[in-house]
């Protein structure tokens, strides 16, 4: 089968990639599908699915695949790692969606590669159905996101700190480039690498840029202030990502890279689930200023192409990543207002979102279900959690002439009663890898795919874990 894949990518220069076949699959067979990303890609999504089992695993690719794994670098934790690259990941191409956009088609999961070090390239079932429910939950919220094809069982067991069942995923994105990927030649000071790959990224994520007169300087404005709304949508729904090093940050604008990620239950900005972050490095709270470190890296990497010489560009490079806090803290209190049913900008705005979320911590609160209610708090009732706070903000929605009614809809509208919770993902990931049933997934997923809906019968989903249920870390799969 052709799936009509097109290959810019693999038309860049050999630096850029390697060519690899995926590792034999003896037994595949198909977890979950995603019908409807089948259908915005253009394909026969029945047909596919039917044959999905091999043409998503590697046991038989499509015809007109070109498999490569990409060549990058990385700041993993701060430390500068110079050669990274596609360790367990081979892209088969790029597909033109049903608007003419063109998406990356990836493997992931698929054996060893150039890249892959002493790793064994490999993925288990448990972190590959993470990837694809906690991908598809931020898809429905509305946030930028690689998506997730197709999940495939190998029949084969990858040997983390016990053996465990492998899968393969099929990731979808705007592109995998990557701050990581600029690293890469920029460290082996390739000039003409960069200016390549600048030129592709600009062509395919930012045409708009193509006449600007200083490009590179354009392009981190662009990639920063996309950034900016990112961790901001991030923020408004308790994500906290888990690994931010450079090679996890997309060029796009979309979050790449389903690792140790998790929703916060009750809030504290400090919160942290990965396993491996001892210090606190990833944390809730640090995630735009973290932002910011990796766009000073990307600055870095862009300074050379500069227009005026590297003191001048340096001036310019700086003063753009020095406003990027001020980008992001206006698009977080944008989203807060969203969140809090505000439809105008006032002062004080910042000063009421504050002192929301400085009760929340206080009393624990849990953070999706604080913002679902305040929709049944609109006129009545003071919950005590928040009764120190509440006639502030109503006096607030009072100056702006919108009936309850509608004031209501719009806060269920943005404020979701159902996150993919930490918990509820443990427990069916353990399902689908221990015991072979996919039913919890299934159920979880059409919770989290439809979350500003009430779903009666399914309340339980909404309640945070309780203290025997808490997950305290996640972890990345390798």
């Amino acid at each position: 089968m052709q799936l009509g894949f097109e290959h810019t990518y693999a038309a860049l220069p050999g630096a850029f990639r390697t060519e690899v076949q995926p590792a034999p699959v003896p037994a595949p067979r198909l977890l979950a599908w995603n019908d409807a990303l089948a259908r915005e890609l253009g394909l026969d999504a029945e047909r596919l699915q039917r044959q999905a089992h091999e043409l998503f695993s590697g046991a038989s690719l499509p015809e007109d695949a070109k498999p490569i794994a990409m060549a990058y670098a990385g700041h993993q934790f701060g430390h500068f790692v110079p050669a990274l690259g596609d360790g367990r990941a081979l892209l088969l191409g790029e597909l033109r969606d049903r608007q003419g956009v063109l998406r990356d088609v990836q493997l992931k999961g698929s054996g060893r590669t150039h890249w892959s070090r002493s790793g064994d390239g490999l993925a288990a079932v448990g972190p590959m159905l993470r990837e694809f429910l906690v991908s598809e939950a931020m898809h429905a919220l509305g946030i930028p996101t690689t998506r997730s094809l197709a999940v495939v069982a190998t029949g084969t067991q990858v040997l983390r700190d016990m053996p465990l069942p492998g899968a393969v995923l099929t990731r979808v994105a705007a592109s995998h480039v990557r701050v990581g990927t600029f690293e890469y030649f920029a460290a082996r000071g390739d000039e003409e690498s960069l200016r390549l790959l600048l030129d592709y990224c600009v062509d395919r994520h930012y045409p708009h840029l193509k006449d600007a007169e200083d490009r590179p300087l354009a392009f981190l404005h662009e990639v920063a202030a996309r950034q900016a709304r990112l961790i901001a949508a991030w923020s408004g729904v308790g994500f906290i990502h888990g690994v931010m090093n450079t090679d996890n940050m997309a060029i796009s604008g979309e979050t790449i890279d389903y690792g140790p990620c998790a929703f916060m239950d009750h809030y504290h900005p400090a919160t942290v689930f990965s396993s491996i972050d001892h210090r606190g490095r990833y944390s809730f709270a640090n995630q735009a200023t973290i932002a910011q470190w990796n766009l000073a890296r990307l600055a870095e990497c862009l300074v050379p192409l500069m227009q005026g010489g590297t003191e001048a560009a340096v001036e310019r490079a700086t003063a753009e990543i020095s406003a990027f806090m001020t980008s992001f803290d206006a698009e977080l209190l944008q989203v807060m207002r969203g969140k809090l049913g505000l439809t105008t900008a006032q002062d004080g705005d910042s000063q009421l979102v504050s002192a929301l979320l400085q009760a929340m911590q206080l009393a624990r609160a849990d953070f999706t279900n604080t913002f679902r209610r305040l929709a049944d708090w609109i006129e009545a009732g003071d919950e005590d959690v928040l009764a120190g706070w509440l006639p502030g903000w109503r006096a607030r929605l009072a100056q702006e002439p919108v009936d309850m009614a509608t004031r209501r809809a719009a806060l269920l509208a943005r404020n979701p009663a159902f996150i993919p919770r930490n918990h509820r993902v443990e427990a069916a990931l353990a399902a689908a890898s221990e015991h072979g049933d996919m039913q919890p997934f299934e159920t979880l997923l059409a919770l989290v795919r439809a979350p500003f809906d009430e779903h009666p019968g399914f309340e339980a989903f909404r309640l945070p874990p309780e203290d025997h249920e808490r997950v305290l870390a996640t972890f990345c799969g390798t």
